[in-house]
């Protein structure tokens, strides 16, 4: 088959590496769009006043393409220089997981979903963060595994899956379970400081501490060392929930 890479964290990310070179060992085509420069949380932003370059990438074996725009620009661009003969998008694997609300600041989830939106089927993938190559490999072998079952059971357009691991080596995994996504928030904080001119600004104290997440959802099954695999989308119509509420009388 013939998949389109990309991913957030930029084209020298070494687990985007890795999972095309898996892809390619297990006779794929890959064409590889990634971002030239780090791109995390930037959502699904997408450049509308400025050109986009799309310059070649040495990489062994891959046709790859370094993109000075978001990991949304490196699908739309992407597919036009793959053509249209691309049966899978694959996004990651991202250094770091995006479980639960993260998905809404994911570039990596933002380009799975945009290529949902373009009627690509597609998968985010990604991993607790400092990932050695065995683990890499192993969420690759089951993104790929995951990927051919998914094409026997087609995604409903504007759908995606999302696929996460812990920074765990494959002996010690619980194992794959797909599950709803936790609706706990991030618990970041801003720290303030003034610079020599004695301006104030402000500097994210990002970190991982989330709110307590529900069991059995992504972020608690992840913690607990299982895979989990959430099916993300599409946009839903809720009038009905509040059909009348709102509605004033006529005459």
């Amino acid at each position: 088959m013939h998949l389109l890479l990309t991913n957030d964290d930029g084209i020298t990310a070494r687990g985007l590496q890795v999972l095309a070179q898996t892809a390619m060992g297990r006779g794929h085509q890959v064409t590889l769009v990634a971002p030239s420069t780090q791109q995390s949380a930037t959502s699904h932003r997408l450049t509308l006043n400025d050109s986009l370059l799309a310059r070649e990438f040495p990489m062994e074996g891959v046709r790859a393409f370094a993109v000075n725009g978001s990991p949304v620009d490196c699908v739309r661009v992407g597919r036009y220089l793959a053509g249209d003969s691309v049966d899978f998008c694959l996004s990651g694997i991202n250094d770091g997981l995006n479980l639960g609300t993260a998905i809404y600041y994911s570039g990596t989830a933002a380009a799975a979903r945009e290529a949902a939106m373009l009627n690509l089927p597609a998968m985010a993938i990604s991993i607790g963060l400092l990932a050695d190559d065995e683990m890499l490999v192993n969420l690759s072998n089951i993104a790929l595994d995951m990927m051919d079952k998914l094409l026997l059971r087609p995604l409903p357009r504007l759908t995606f899956a999302n696929l996460n691991a812990p920074t765990l080596p494959p002996d010690q995994l619980k194992g794959l379970r797909v599950c709803p996504m936790s609706d706990s928030f991030f618990l970041d904080r801003y720290v303030q400081r003034v610079n020599p001119r004695g301006v104030s600004y402000f500097w994210i104290e990002a970190g991982e501490e989330m709110e307590p997440s529900r069991p059995d959802t992504d972020v608690a099954l992840v913690n607990e060392g299982y895979v989990t695999c959430t099916f993300v989308g599409g946009f839903s119509d809720n009038n009905h929930l509040y059909e009348g509420a709102f509605q004033t009388q006529e005459g």
